[in-house]
């Protein structure tokens, strides 16, 4: 994936050029990069190519790990809960 792809606002290229960034910033700067990747983007392989990017030059900042920490999230799959989640839940 061109990194273009991957942060199409430069949401996360913004992140590292920030000096003193927090991790409770670079996990709201990851929350708005989520959101911004357009519908049926690879979200995994979008961080891939940003760590590739981004993180590999620069360890010990904070963005490494929100974006190691969202390789382990499951990727989220439409809308969850509602009436049928509990149906499930009763049946189970």
């Amino acid at each position: 994936m061109r990194l273009e792809e991957a942060d199409p606002k430069g949401l996360v290229r913004e992140s590292y050029r920030i000096e003193g960034i927090t991790l409770g910033e670079c996990r709201s700067i990851f929350l708005d990069w989520s959101l911004s990747l357009p519908a049926g983007r690879d979200v995994p392989d979008a961080i891939r190519t940003l760590m590739a990017e981004y993180a590999l030059p620069t360890p010990g900042h904070p963005m490494n790990g929100v974006l190691e920490a969202g390789l382990g999230l499951p990727a989220a799959t439409g809308r969850r809960g509602g009436r049928m989640a509990r149906m499930r839940q009763a049946e189970g």
